[in-house]
């Protein structure tokens, strides 16, 4: 199967894909202000550069997009079906990334938590796993 667009308006519609500052981490950052929690966005100096940071609870979130980062058993994590060996390769490299990120934050003492794309369909319920692991690592941080 072909592209059905140009290189050119293929790789204009990829320049278009934001790496941050996305409408799901938007959504997350507004469920977490308005209850009154404070955080820092992609802070450099963290690995992977997590989207928010919780420095109080020591706890960082990634959102990740279903397609990007292969959320298994998610209908969003398809495959194109053209270049599909460099798709395969970009989307290893991102899963590599991301454990060893988690892996390097975990080690520096920091709470890693990934929300996925798919689940803010229900922020309800985003919103409740958000409450109960900033409650239990901040009780966790507050102690001895």
């Amino acid at each position: 199967m072909t592209d059905h667009l140009t290189p050119e308006k293929r790789s204009w519609n990829m320049s278009r894909i934001k790496g941050k500052d996305t409408s799901p981490e938007i959504l997350v950052r507004s469920m977490l202000h308005r209850a009154g929690y404070r955080f820092r966005k992609n802070v450099k100096t963290l690995p992977g550069k997590p989207d928010i940071v919780l420095p109080k609870y020591r706890t960082v979130i990634f959102v990740h997009g279903c397609f990007w980062h292969r959320h298994k058993g998610c209908k969003g994590a398809t495959t194109p079906k053209t270049r599909t060996d460099w798709w395969q390769k970009k989307f290893e490299r991102n899963i590599a990334n991301d454990k060893k990120h988690t892996r390097e934050l975990r080690k520096l003492g920091w709470h890693v938590l990934t929300i996925w794309e798919c689940e803010l369909k229900n922020s309800n319920r985003v919103f409740l796993k958000l409450e109960k692991i900033l409650t239990t690592n901040h009780t966790k941080n507050t102690k001895g």
